[in-house]
């Protein structure tokens, strides 16, 4: 049995490496395609769209990982199959749970490769790849709003005109009510920039504050506001909920519930970015009773196909779950697993069919 596990290991990673590979050529193809439309904006040139294109591969290699061991594993099972490898496997006494097993040895070495990528490695790369883009072609983070970035801090309401790429500040407006959310003060800054872990040095500062009997109104070159925001949470900007780490999304969700804000999405997101790596291994297992059925026309072309579809409709169908329980609050956990629970059973259901047969 043991020399069968390397064998499989060796057929399967070898082909699952091979159309991966393809996948991350074809997709960074499309992403090169597609940020040629900006070519001369600003800065932006073809060494920084070429730049860019190679920092997203990353977030590619992890969403890709778990499609390509499907494709891959059903091409080498295919082959396996198609050269009766894998009958002689059967008639020898080898069950097919066996050989899921076997897979799946090889599907946790996987599932961790996409764990790492997509926690350490794709969403500092995005970062990157974002503030390159921003820089070279002169644009900002984000504006949520025609009147820019609303954000909650404690009994504060924040409005941000801009916020650039190394996390500098325009137009601050800073709205600070008491605890009977009586307004208090407004205070604009034409510019802000983050001094230490708690502290943002403001200037050009014209602050409005509102008494019983009086309004004043004070003009400071430069002040210092404390603030619980900081460079890393307005990164957060920088990249989408699905493509942050589970670290920084696990410290956003707490800094939204301290604010007193919803949460469901990071929350998908956090409980998505646990579960994905998992889909990795019930790919491994989906292709199992596929690539031991056999086809009387088509063969390994066939099961190429309905592996690729296959992966399609996983891919959909996380999505359409992250938005769905989006839309009808539905537990963020429950959101996030649906897809793989259900990939899971159709394949534990598909080898107890083909072991009857």
């Amino acid at each position: 049995m043991r020399t069968i596990s390397r064998y499989l290991a060796h057929e399967v990673t070898v082909s699952t490496l091979t159309v991966f590979a393809a996948l991350l050529m074809l997709f960074g193809f499309f992403d090169l395609i597609h940020e040629l439309g900006d070519l001369g904006k600003g800065d932006y040139r073809l060494a920084q769209v070429a730049t860019f294109v190679a920092l997203s591969l990353p977030g590619h290699v992890y969403e890709l990982f778990p499609i390509a061991a499907l494709i891959g594993t059903l091409f080498a099972l295919s082959q396996l199959n198609a050269h009766s490898e894998l009958t002689v496997m059967r008639v020898s006494g080898l069950p097919l749970w066996r050989i899921a097993v076997a897979l799946l040895q090889v599907g946790m070495l996987f599932a961790v490769l996409t764990f790492v990528v997509g926690e350490f490695v794709a969403p500092s790369a995005e970062r990157l790849a974002s503030q390159l883009r921003l820089k070279a072609t002169k644009g900002v983070v984000a504006q949520e709003f025609r009147s820019g970035l609303w954000v909650k801090d404690a009994s504060s309401f924040v409005n941000v005109e801009e916020v650039l790429p190394d996390a500098t500040l325009r137009g601050v407006k800073v709205y600070d009510f008491d605890e009977q959310f009586r307004l208090r003060t407004i205070s604009y800054a034409a510019q802000g920039v983050h001094v230490d872990d708690s502290r943002w040095k403001l200037s050009d500062v014209s602050q409005t504050r509102f008494e019983p009997q009086r309004t004043l109104v004070n003009h400071l070159d430069q002040a210092y506001w404390n603030s619980v925001l900081s460079p890393e949470i307005l990164n957060v900007l920088l990249v989408v909920p699905e493509q942050m780490s589970a670290w920084n999304l696990y410290f956003y969700i707490h800094h939204l519930r301290d604010n007193k804000q919803k949460t469901t999405r990071y929350e998908i997101a956090l409980w998505a970015k646990l579960t994905y790596p998992l889909a990795t291994l019930v790919m491994l297992v989906l292709a199992l009773p596929f690539a031991s059925y056999q086809l009387r026309s088509g063969g390994v072309s066939a099961k190429i196909f309905a592996g690729i579809m296959l992966g399609l409709s996983f891919h959909l169908l996380n999505r359409l779950f992250a938005h769905l329980g989006l839309l009808n609050d539905w537990p963020p956990l429950f959101s996030a697993i649906v897809p793989t629970l259900t990939f899971m059973s159709a394949a534990l259901g598909m080898i107890w069919w083909v072991e009857r047969r």
